[in-house]
């Protein structure tokens, strides 16, 4: 099945000193010694179309970001709903916690847990751990790139069958290319190995800050499964935004 999200989505984000560093599935780089202790950041939207279509799409995100020391702890949170002359066609729930502990130079641990439930994914909910080794590889005024690889396990809950217990290989990039003061490119890109298939998640966006507290970022995100159970509707989730950024 082919999702493509609409093209209005409002997004809030307090305290952007973190939260503009977090990204979609990597632990934030080192925040500055000035950035507060604690922020976060929240996206709604919602649409409704009548007409000879009847359509309403429902989208919520949210991240909680906190310090302690060289730790960095992240809260994540999604759910998006659309429906369709009175059907569901897409239904997706995350919920993710994340630990970080940086070094001296660009070294850093991680580890994450991550819980997932798609009702057409043909996966009942997915239980995700993973831990390993991250690096800045590039880390300057105009492009950053960070690495992160690592051992993982995946429970995969199945309708009408056995669980599956799976070991993975993790595997992520975060990139991010500074274009001016106003505007910045980014892509993410993560692959979660097994034996039985790979999932590969990707996120690019193209961001423009209107001004000191509004910006406009295009979004375009893709998850692919190689090899999904016979009840997924499609191996590839596509989804596009437009999403408008408020910080205070």
């Amino acid at each position: 099945m082919h999702r493509l999200m609409p093209w209005s989505l409002i997004g809030l984000t307090p305290l952007p000193g973190i939260a503009l560093a977090a990204s979609v599935f990597y632990a934030p780089p080192p925040p500055a010694d000035d950035a507060p202790d604690f922020g976060g950041e929240a996206e709604l939207g919602y649409t409704h179309l009548s007409g000879n279509t009847d359509s309403q799409t429902l989208i919520g995100k949210s991240r909680l970001t906190w310090l302690t020391g060289p730790w960095t702890h992240t809260l994540r949170g999604e759910v998006r709903n659309v429906s369709r002359n009175g059907e569901t066609s897409a239904e997706q729930y995350l919920l993710s916690w994340r630990e970080r502990y940086d070094f001296h130079g660009p070294h850093y641990l991680f580890g994450f847990a991550r819980w997932e439930k798609d009702r057409f994914s043909g996966y009942d909910q997915q239980l995700t751990a993973i831990a390993g080794y991250g690096r800045h590889v590039i880390d300057n005024d105009s492009h950053r790139l960070s690495l992160e690889a690592g051992p993982g396990y995946r429970h995969d809950q199945l309708r009408d069958e056995e669980d599956e217990r799976l070991g993975i290989v993790y595997g992520a990039l975060d990139y991010l290319w500074t274009l001016s003061e106003y505007s910045n490119v980014r892509q993410e890109f993560s692959v979660e190995a097994a034996d039985e298939n790979t999932t590969s998640r990707s996120i690019s966006s193209l961001t423009a800050r209107l001004n000191s507290r509004l910006s406009m970022r295009l979004s375009y995100e893709v998850k692919h499964n190689t090899a999904p159970p016979e009840t997924a509707d499609a191996r590839t989730d596509h989804t596009t935004s437009v999403t408008l950024l408020l910080t205070w």
